[in-house]
Parts: structure tokens; C-alpha cells; sequence
């Protein structure tokens, strides 16, 4: 199940892992991800950026695209060439997302191999980090790895907005 449709999960919001790696997803946020189940999925997105899911959305998501590949395996529409594709496929859904748990005032613990992916350590200033709802899941930014992305983005966002918005 996706977070309320009729309520994107917006925000920015600095905040600071603590000597234990743990991170509090500022409640707005925490309450739209994970009201009724604190399950979460967590998932390497790109350099610099993790994103938290429901583990219900998370599950419907991926469910559906590993199907689509199954079937097309099963019925041999893959050539040769292909193959090396799907394995490489295959090492990345086995290293991309973890389940998590938010904790108790949306508390989330960072697992090791997902604090090198974003890049974060326990002093100042590389303990800092952007949270930021991004409309149907929650992103864990390094900062720069943010301002460089809203950079390359933010000048295309009034033709995104006019699209979505039709």
C-alpha cells in the first residue's frame, strides 16, 4: 500500500546522525511513511542518497518488476547477451534495500554498508544530513550530494510541475 495518495510526503528538513548512526525522521514525514506499521524499506538510490519506504509500497513495487522479469526468463526471452544484464540485475536487488524499522520518535538506525553509500561518519560535519519527502517516500541526502542534484533539476521543475498537474 502506497502512503495516502491524496498526501504527498513533502518537507526538508536538516538534521544530524548520532555517535550510534541513528537518525530521527522528523515526525510530519515519519507519521505519512509509517503511521500504522514502523516496517520500512531502505534503499541505496544514488551517490549520496538513501530512500525510506513503507515496506507495503516498497514490496508492491519491486513485486511487480521482478515478476516481469521472471516471466520473461521463464519463457526464454532473454538471449545470451541479456543474461549478464539480469545477473547484474541480481547483484544490485541483492545489495540495493534492507528492511528497517523506525523506532520510537521515528527513530531509523543507518546499517553500515548504507552509510557508505551516502557517505555520512559520526563527527561533524559528515554527520549531517537532509531529509527531504520526495511526494511518495522519504530521501536521506548527503548535502551536497542535494545541492548538486537540485542544480541539475530545479530548473526543469515548472515544466514537471505543468505536466503532473494537467
Amino acid at each position: 500500500m502506497m502512503p495516502n495518495p491524496r498526501q504527498l510526503i513533502l518537507g526538508e528538513f536538516p538534521c544530524t546522525l548520532d555517535e550510534r548512526f541513528r537518525l530521527s525522521i522528523p515526525s510530519s514525514l515519519a507519521e505519512l511513511l509509517a503511521d500504522e506499521n514502523p516496517r520500512c524499506i531502505l534503499a541505496k538510490e544514488r551517490s549520496g542518497c538513501l530512500s525510506l519506504w513503507s515496506a507495503e509500497a516498497w514490496e508492491v513495487k519491486l513485486n511487480a518488476q521482478i515478476k516481469l522479469v521472471e516471466q520473461k526468463l521463464q519463457a526464454d526471452s532473454f538471449g545470451d547477451d541479456r543474461i549478464a544484464q539480469v545477473q547484474l540485475l541480481g547483484r544490485l536487488l541483492s545489495t540495493r534495500h534492507r528492511p528497517v524499522e523506525l523506532r520510537g520518535r521515528g527513530r531509523l538506525l543507518i546499517p553500515e554498508g548504507f552509510r557508505t553509500f551516502l557517505g555520512v561518519d559520526r563527527d561533524p560535519p559528515d554527520n549531517e544530513v537532509l531529509v527531504v519527502g520526495a511526494a511518495v517516500c522519504v530521501e536521506i541526502w548527503k548535502p551536497a550530494a542535494w545541492l548538486a542534484y537540485l542544480e541539475r533539476r530545479m530548473p526543469k521543475f515548472r515544466q514537471l510541475f505543468h505536466r503532473l498537474s494537467r
